[in-house]
């Protein structure tokens, strides 16, 4: 099969000439010989071992040159590999030595023809074969015929199919026999690299740039190459001509890669990983590591590459300085990014956090995983026991300045209360949160140890202020939600340009009524630092925590993703843009929805003409779902709950800033403004 134009390019530059590339089937290596010669593959690879170079008994086989050739190498019809051909041409090297007998007589005696001394020839040939990261050395078993014996003669060659390697790299090859007569042949060869594909950088601004002829048409697809699992396509696009591709500088990490063929019948598929080095990138897959808890003991870390870090749990306490690592008693573990992992405990604790710590520039990434479901940090002592031989057993606590002794005289709360904290343990108002033969951990609360001689004095001044302040509220409730208003956060799915710009027109009316609006329009800057998944949760918490709502906006493309994550259990990593924060919060939103949550703390909406109400899917339909602007009155009234001012006038309002909007939205696609611009986020998600 004839090599496609733009590879050929990069054997033979800017003038290719007529030329192919042979195609070799099958996983197997081979070797063949010159006529008249006899060959033998060793099975498997050898151990390169040069050795000495030793004397020639007589005549010997020994390597004389190296010759390489490209070939393909397929696996498949369309899966096929750059592998390197190598011929090694061997000569006769030596001569028979004469007897020392015959060296003083002399042959002028016997003028008969003497029978020919020389034999058939055996070697043992070595190709030993680099090219980072790759090594391999075979062995190949050559015979020549006698007749074919000559000294100081070339008496043919011997082909070895093949060595892989990839396009840009450089291939190193030596040739020797066993035993060594000889020096060892080299050859150092630089495969073609691709000059027409380039990463250019400016700033935060990344570009692909593809240099191909106007006629040429070709895929392009963006992966992450994982070291575990199968390789995911996130973005794949088949294009024609020379291209300038932007990239989102958050999406940079060092496992992206970028994979080119040519859109023909077994083309061979180049891959370049540009980013493997690149101080950004490993900065970017630090900020995309998450932390996951999965009851009841186990967590994983996911991430789009592989991380070299290891992990430690960690005792936070409560607005005293940085997490103290529980090492020892427990040991630090080597992370494998996206799999399941099990902490070494019998019990959770909210004070109890993961802290990962990175080879690269010593990051740490640390999450309290049991936070949300057991509550705030807890202002609890954390005991550690040690055991020694015959049941000798000591206590310390864990304080900001170390471990303390329970029973020492150090001027620290710990110590103060040390035999207090032991009769805790011994009645059992301590949990254990760890136990194995060398030790165990506790957590004893702390709270009736806090200020006792004051609690109720305390108390009552609470109460008294307590009441003060209610009394306050109540007077100055409808003022206070005039000016500040109710907390809402919009989550939305980015159809199109016209659709967010839809969307805005509804954030800024809403702040007119007055509500405190938190949008992703608003936030690319947060976005693009925290990822939209984090952005997400920090904005949920705060909107619930404020007694705020969160406000879906279904559309035809967040009815899609609904459905894609009901039905398959979420898309594929890397599936959507890195902006969208409708498809990154499904994984949070479905659980409320599912569990029971919602109500209270989610409403739905939809715009006339854009969505039916049949649309929307009928989990979602547990909270109300109110169409836009036929109920705005009743959806600003859900928003700004029972005790807000009436908005008949300002739901007109409203309904004013948003009919152009929407009235764009609902022209026909040939009069509407064009979609996202190229690039990965406006890409056909594969």
């Amino acid at each position: 099969m004839p090599m496609p134009w733009f590879l050929l390019s990069l054997a033979l530059g800017r003038s290719p000439v007529v030329l192919s590339l042979e195609r070799l089937e099958g996983l197997q290596d081979a070797a063949r010989c010159s006529p008249g010669l006899s060959c033998h593959l060793w099975d498997g690879d050898v151990v390169c071992l040069p050795g000495s170079i030793v004397s020639a008994p007589g005549p010997v086989l020994v390597p004389t040159s190296l010759q390489t050739e490209l070939v393909r190498r397929c696996y498949q019809e369309t899966d096929c590999d750059l592998c390197v051909r190598v011929a090694v041409h061997l000569a006769v090297h030596g001569h028979w030595e004469k007897p020392e007998d015959e060296e003083k007589l002399g042959r002028a005696a016997d003028p008969e023809p003497e029978e020919p001394r020389n034999a058939s020839l055996q070697a043992q040939v070595v190709l030993s074969f680099q090219a980072y990261p790759t090594a391999r050395c075979v062995l190949l078993e050559v015979q020549v015929p006698a007749a074919l014996v000559q000294p100081g003669q070339s008496v043919g060659s011997v082909v070895f199919d093949c060595f892989e390697a990839a396009l840009g790299t450089e291939v190193q090859i030596w040739s020797y026999t066993q035993p060594r007569y000889q020096k060892e042949l080299n050859l150092t060869r630089q495969l073609p690299a691709l000059p027409w594909l380039s990463v250019t950088a400016d700033g935060d601004n990344v570009h692909l740039v593809l240099d191909v002829s106007e006629e040429q048409s070709f895929g392009l697809s963006l992966y992450w190459n994982q070291v575990q699992g199968p390789v995911k396509p996130w973005w794949h696009r088949n294009l024609t001509g020379p291209q300038t591709i932007p990239l989102n500088q958050t999406d940079i990490v060092p496992c992206l890669c970028v994979q080119v063929w040519p859109l023909e019948p077994d083309s061979v598929r180049t891959s370049i990983c540009p980013f493997t080095e690149d101080p950004r990138a490993h900065r970017n897959l630090w900020r995309a590591a998450r932390l996951q808890l999965l009851p009841p003991r186990g967590w994983r870390l996911d991430a789009p590459c592989s991380l070299h870090a290891q992990a430690t749990l960690c005792w936070q306490a409560p607005g005293r300085g940085p997490c103290q690592p529980l090492v020892p008693p427990l040991p630090r573990e080597n992370v494998t990014v996206n799999m399941a992992l099990e902490f070494p405990l019998l019990k959770g604790h909210p004070n109890l956090c993961v802290q990962q710590v990175s080879s690269w520039e010593k990051l740490q990434l640390q999450e309290c995983l049991w936070a949300d479901s057991l509550g705030p940090l807890k202002d609890d002592m954390l005991l550690v026991e040690a055991r020694g031989p015959q049941d000798n057993r000591s206590f310390c606590a864990l304080e900001p300045s170390g471990c303390t002794p329970l029973l020492s005289r150090a001027s620290t709360r710990a110590a103060r209360l040390g035999e207090q904290l032991l009769q805790d343990l011994h009645s059992g108002q301590c949990l254990q949160l760890w136990d194995d033969d060398l030790g165990a951990l506790w957590a004893c609360p702390m709270d009736k140890y806090i200020h006792q001689r004051w609690v109720l004095v305390w108390l009552a001044c609470l109460l008294f202020a307590a009441a003060l302040f209610l009394l306050f509220l109540l007077k100055k409730d409808h003022v206070k939600a005039a000016a500040r208003g109710r907390a809402a956060l919009l989550l939305y799915s980015a159809d199109d340009a016209g659709f967010e710009r839809l969307v805005g027109a509804l954030a800024s009316a809403l702040c007119q009524v007055p509500l405190r609006v938190a949008v992703d329009l608003w936030s690319r800057r947060e976005l693009s630092a925290q990822g939209p998944l984090a952005w997400f949760h920090a904005q949920r918490r705060r909107t619930v925590q404020e007694g705020g709502l969160v406000v879906l906006i279904f559309s035809p493309g967040a009815v899609a993703l609904c459905r894609e994550w009901l039905q398959d259990a979420g898309p594929a990593p890397g599936a959507h843009g890195p902006h969208d924060a409708f498809a990154a919060s499904l994984s949070c939103v479905l659980p409320d929805f599912l569990q029971g949550r919602a109500p209270g703390r989610y409403v739905g909406a939809y715009f006339d003409g854009l969505l039916h109400a049949d649309a929307v899917p009928a989990l979602f339909r547990a909270v109300p779902v109110f169409p836009l602007p036929s109920q705005l009155p009743a959806f600003l009234g859900s928003l700004q709950g029972p005790r807000g001012p009436r908005l008949g006038e300002r739901a007109e309002q409203v309904a004013r800033a948003l009919q152009p909007a929407l009235d764009s939205c609902l022209r026909p696609p040939g009069t509407a403004g064009m979609g996202r611009g190229m690039g990965p986020e406006a890409g056909d998600r594969t």
